[in-house]
């Protein structure tokens, strides 16, 4: 079953033409739940290391990517991280926001609409995508700092809101088997 995309306003359309809105509708990502997450690099390229054997070998950014992974929950009291997997080009993960933040973003109300828009348009602190962004700058400062500047994520990721343990189960399989389906690519 595919998600449908959100509908853009004009405004949006004018500011980012090309750009789809690709999260659930009048859904909050602050909600208590658990999401399968996919965060890609650019051009998939394979920084995070390489397949063998069936098994990820990680390079060195891989291994600062799992080490990373690992701290979110240090930065983010309010999340759980479930199982979770490293690919050459892509991790997949899974991650549980267990306690909800109710942080609101505050927009002047003299702000302009291209001020109003971008705070719509921004992640909500404790959110899904505040957690997903925050790992990406921290993985993507260490790069810069450790003469690995051509690193590079792809701009948005992908979630998917898992909706009960069978979901949660089947995911969970994927996850941990896809370092074996990799040479079927």
């Amino acid at each position: 079953m595919q998600r449908p995309y959100h509908t853009i306003t004009n405004e949006q359309k004018s500011m980012h033409p090309n750009r789809k809105i690709i999260r659930k509708r009048n859904y909050d990502y602050t909600n208590t739940g658990w999401y399968f997450v996919t965060i890609c690099t650019k051009n998939r390229e394979y920084f995070f290391g390489e397949i063998r054997n069936e098994e990820m070998q990680l390079s060195v950014i891989g291994k600062q990517a799992h080490i990373f992974w690992l701290e979110i929950p240090k930065h983010f009291p309010n999340v759980e991280l479930g199982e979770f997997v490293i690919m050459p080009d892509h991790i997949h993960g899974i991650i549980g926001i267990v306690k909800r933040k109710d942080l609101a973003c505050k927009v002047p109300t003299d702000a302009s609409n291209k001020n109003k828009y971008m705070a719509s348009i921004s992640p909500k602190s404790g959110s899904l995508s505040a957690i997903i962004r925050s790992y990406k700058s921290a993985l993507t400062r260490w790069c810069g700092l450790n003469d690995s500047h051509s690193f590079s994520w792809l701009a948005r990721f992908h979630e998917r809101i898992i909706s009960n343990q069978e979901e949660y189960n089947r995911i969970e399989e994927y996850i941990h088997s896809n370092p074996k389906k990799w040479q079927m690519k």
